[in-house]
């Protein structure tokens, strides 16, 4: 047994220095000017390596593993393809000098993935789908931020929603569930409104290059459309979740 725990966290180790070594191998040829898109695409996927190695080395080294069913996996990648339509086919872009930012639907599933699947698997979900979006667009060099971001809010919003109001469960509740699901998904788009422009502007300036005033203006306008992205994800998901949880109690669907 102890092979087979060490194999997983070897392979993440190795995907980790290879998404290191291409980092730094495609770091300058993504950020000339001009670069074309093959370059800034090769870019953002070295550092999503990264990103991956990372989260899987330290999944491998818990001491604890978790069967995963058909059904959480199935559920999860639905939560991925409607997190990237609602990012490539329902956003309304908005430039700000060389960069770009939106206005979009991806947040609502960000966290209705959380709220029906939990932390890990609701944020892994839509941040794969919004990641996917981003590499497929002119967002591409947005990707490896999008991952992290995503998952984040997802880990946020699950861990409020199933930690604290264990919001799957039938029991009495000192809060009501409507109210529950509210403050769940709020959690994790509170996160994303002060983090997003933040290490969006940190991002660009010092991972992409970009020049400081082109960043901060980002930042500022960034701040609107997060703020406004986030209102309507609690707003939507929230309503969603509470049409759909007593249809899928009743079919047995709930995961």
């Amino acid at each position: 047994m102890a092979k087979k725990t060490k194999i997983p966290a070897i392979v993440s180790a190795v995907v980790l220095i290879l998404g290191i070594v291409a980092t730094v191998l495609t770091r300058s040829a993504a950020l000339t000017k001009g670069a074309p898109f093959t370059d800034k695409l090769l870019f953002s996927c070295s550092l999503l390596l990264v990103m991956l190695g990372a989260i899987a080395l330290i999944a491998a080294l818990l001491p604890e593993h978790r069967k995963v069913n058909v059904k959480t996996l199935a559920t999860a990648a639905m939560f991925a393809a409607l997190s990237y339509i609602g990012f490539a086919y329902l956003r309304f872009d908005i430039p700000v000098g060389t960069e770009k930012t939106a206005f979009h639907l991806g947040n609502v599933f960000c966290v209705l993935g959380a709220l029906f699947l939990g932390g890990f698997w609701g944020g892994m979900s839509s941040a794969i789908g919004l990641t996917i979006a981003d590499l497929t667009s002119a967002y591409v060099t947005s990707a490896p931020k999008t991952f992290f971001l995503k998952l984040c809010i997802g880990l946020i919003a699950g861990l409020v929603a199933h930690k604290v109001f264990h919001l799957n469960e039938d029991r009495e509740r000192k809060i009501p569930l409507p109210i529950a699901t509210i403050i769940s998904t709020a959690a994790g788009m509170a996160f994303n409104v002060v983090a997003d422009p933040l290490v969006g502007y940190f991002y660009k300036m010092y991972i992409l290059g970009v020049p400081q005033d082109i960043a901060n203006a980002w930042a500022k306008m960034g701040a609107v459309t997060t703020s406004v992205n986030a209102i309507v994800a609690v707003a939507f998901a929230s309503i969603l979740y509470l049409a759909l949880r007593p249809a899928l109690k009743r079919a047995n669907l709930m995961p």
